[in-house]
């Protein structure tokens, strides 16, 4: 599990947004491949950051959008792009999670400033979690929203307990989350804004990668079908999209998968 971003220029902690995503980021194997794909398709800059030759920070207009690690080969984890949540203290919230059933792929760990795990829930979908300062940036990508996730699972009000209970989410503390519901959806706020929601009909072991319980990280942009486009162009694929839908499933070159939204209230 990797903190993709330095931490602890923003100005803000954890601790005064606890429960809400704080950051997403790419696990990969090849560094320079996943440049050049998400490059075509978003137009994404890159700099470094001070974890090393195998770490870069996505830029967009400036903004901060999301962190890329190769590192996927050297410590055997999966490829996968994940969500990260903020919470007061990582120990206290990955034992709350085997507690109710989760489990702990990595950590806590420390990542000066700030400690870090990588979490499963009873389904198997897989979030992070980060106590500590947050991103340089941290405002402005909020602000931007570039990015909003949503959970897949088989019951979304049993979901949305479990990690109400692990993230401290409608908990009555001062800077809380929100939890509402939306129809057949659970609707995570902070600070008022929608950050996160839940859906229910994710099946477990399906054979679909799509239809198992998972957190599906969305990337806004203003031309679905020129991401498709792209992406096919430089060596991902399509897993879900119709001609003029503003919604399409794709995955990069080493397979992770990422969902590009028409820029729209979502």
């Amino acid at each position: 599990m990797v903190k993709h971003e330095t931490p602890g220029g923003g100005g803000v902690s954890s601790r005064s947004v606890f429960g809400a995503p704080c950051w997403v980021s790419l696990t990969t194997r090849d560094l320079e491949v996943a440049e050049g794909f998400y490059q075509a398709v978003f137009g994404w800059e890159w700099r470094p950051n001070s974890l090393g030759d195998n770490f870069r920070v996505a830029v967009s207009d400036g903004v901060p959008v999301a962190g890329i690690a190769a590192v996927a080969s050297m410590w055997q984890m999966a490829v996968a792009w994940t969500p990260y949540f903020a919470v007061v203290s990582a120990d206290e919230a990955a034992s709350r999670c085997r507690e109710r059933g989760g489990t702990t792929a990595v950590g806590p760990i420390a990542l000066p400033p700030g400690r870090a795990a990588l979490l499963a829930d009873r389904d198997g979908a897989v979030f992070g979690i980060w106590e500590g300062p947050l991103n340089t940036g941290w405002k402005e990508w909020r602000e931007a929203a570039p990015t909003f996730i949503r959970l897949h699972t088989r019951n979304a009000f049993d979901s949305a307990i479990f990690y109400g209970e692990v993230l401290d989410w409608a908990s009555a503390q001062p800077g809380c989350c929100e939890v509402q519901y939306d129809g057949g959806e659970v609707v995570l706020r902070s600070g008022g804004a929608v950050v996160a929601r839940i859906h229910s009909g994710a099946v477990e072991a399906a054979p679909d990668p799509t239809i198992r319980p998972h957190w599906q990280v969305h990337f806004v942009v203003t031309d679905v079908a020129a991401c498709v486009r792209d992406a096919r162009e430089h060596g991902g694929s399509v897993l879900q999209w119709q001609e003029g839908a503003q919604e399409a499933v794709l995955t990069d070159p080493d397979g992770a998968r990422f969902t590009v939204t028409a820029r729209r209230e979502h």
